[in-house]
């Protein structure tokens, strides 16, 4: 299936165009706004990091090293279609217009850090492993019989491939035909399990291939080619030619959350190797430099700007009350069942206060 399945690249690791003609018409100046994008995203979940760490916000979720998979992904999608995140797409929601300040909200434990922006069609992040992809696959079923061409883009990890969400979602997408691109970003574990022992299968691509709908596995650190596959992807879905399984081979360098220790089951050595091969952002810095459109003034006054909007960000996230420990049981049903009033009560009682 490796054969079958050969991983797609536009741009090598030592930033040399080794596919061409799947380009298109893209220009330097374009690729240079790709590389503002993930350094802005990569930035930015630093900063979360050490915010988590300073107690500033709670457990967080990091993705540095997967930036172009998010963010040439996202970049795919118009005005009007939907994204389906899970915790851990950041890159993608913030380039798709979600607000960097809600986003932090939400490793505040404010339900505001659930909210985009009017008009931006982003739902709030699938905590449980692979619910998003009935989600994703439901809301495109419900633009295809309004007549629309909103197409939806959910983003799994590898992991979830062995729920059976997965299946369902997939199934029902092929039988259906709905405008669904199934995103999967396999970073080789699930948590601390690799992926030699979730799956038999070689590539996750080749999943697709039970439901008889479009799979195609790319270089996830390589934004061109997730890109335009994505492009690819999304154009067939608006033209109703069905759902598109896109595996993305990527690499994280943290934990799978600040509450974890990869060293524990993952090589190290490994990840210090990948920051100097085949780093996302490092790949497009070797590419623009060989174009001799690299200027160190440039990337200094883009981390000046990038700085100043993330402070700002964290300023208006910090003039926020605490969040409300009440606030948890809101939103779970119309009508709280006793098992949830009684939890409700209780925790008013320890507050010395009362129900309304």
């Amino acid at each position: 299936m490796l054969e079958q399945f050969p991983m797609h690249q536009i741009i090598n690791e030592e930033g040399e165009i080794v596919d061409s003609s799947s380009m298109g018409d893209i220009t330097t100046d374009e690729i240079k706004s790709f590389y503002y994008k993930m350094l802005r995203a990569r930035m930015l979940d630093k900063k979360c990091v050490h915010l988590q760490r300073q107690g500033r916000i709670g457990t967080y979720v990091p993705y540095e090293g997967q930036e172009a998979a998010q963010i040439g992904s996202s970049l795919a999608l118009q005005e009007g279609d939907w994204m389906f995140p899970t915790y851990r797409d950041h890159a993608a929601t913030l380039t798709f217009g979600h607000s960097m300040r809600n986003l932090l909200l939400n490793w505040r434990g404010r339900p505001e850090g659930n909210v985009a922006p009017e008009g931006v069609n982003i739902f709030p992040p699938g905590i449980p492993i692979a619910s998003q992809l009935l989600h994703a696959t439901g809301a495109a079923w419900a633009e295809k019989k309004r007549g629309s061409d909103r197409i939806s883009l959910v983003y799994f990890g590898d992991g979830a491939t062995s729920e059976g969400d997965f299946h369902e979602a997939l199934n029902f997408g092929s039988v259906f035909n709905t405008p669904t691109v199934f995103f999967n970003q396999n970073n080789g574990y699930a948590i601390s399990v690799p992926m030699k022992r979730q799956m038999k299968t070689k590539t996750i691509a080749q999943k697709g291939l039970a439901y008889d709908i479009e799979c195609l596995r790319i270089d996830g650190n390589d934004v061109l080619s997730v890109y335009f596959a994505t492009q690819s992807a999304v154009d067939r879905a608006r033209d109703g030619k069905g759902p598109t399984l896109i595996e993305a081979v990527t690499w994280r360098y943290g934990a799978h959350t600040t509450a974890d220790d990869p060293s524990k089951y993952r090589d190290q050595k490994e990840t210090e190797a990948r920051r100097e091969t085949t780093d996302p952002l490092l790949r497009i810095e070797r590419y623009l430099k060989t174009q001799e459109a690299w200027e160190e003034e440039w990337l200094t006054r883009i981390e000046e700007e990038i700085t100043l909007e993330i402070e700002t960000a964290l300023t208006e996230m910090e003039s926020y009350p605490e969040p409300d420990l009440s606030q948890l049981f809101d939103y779970v049903y119309d009508t709280p069942t006793w098992t949830i009033q009684e939890q409700v009560n209780n925790h008013l009682a320890v507050q010395g206060r009362t129900t309304q």
